[in-house]
């Protein structure tokens, strides 16, 4: 029971972060024609969603609940 837990505190404090850290994203789109390559690379950072936030701290919190064990 120790290790769900330990997996819970972890998916909490994913959790967390996942409210303040933006997560990067690149895409690049190119056009060649036989030797000739021309592309743009763009960059995003995107925040996930505050409802995927908000369900992975409650289902940390849920297993750390759960695997507290009784001592």
């Amino acid at each position: 029971m120790k290790a769900l837990f330990i997996v819970g505190l972890i998916v909490l404090a994913l959790g967390i972060c996942s409210f303040f850290v933006p997560v990067p994203h690149s895409e690049e789109h190119a056009v060649s024609a036989g030797d000739l390559r021309m592309g743009v690379t763009t960059h995003h950072e995107e925040r996930v969603p505050p409802a995927v936030s908000i369900v992975l701290v409650v289902v940390g919190a849920g297993m750390m609940i759960g695997g507290r064990g009784k001592s």
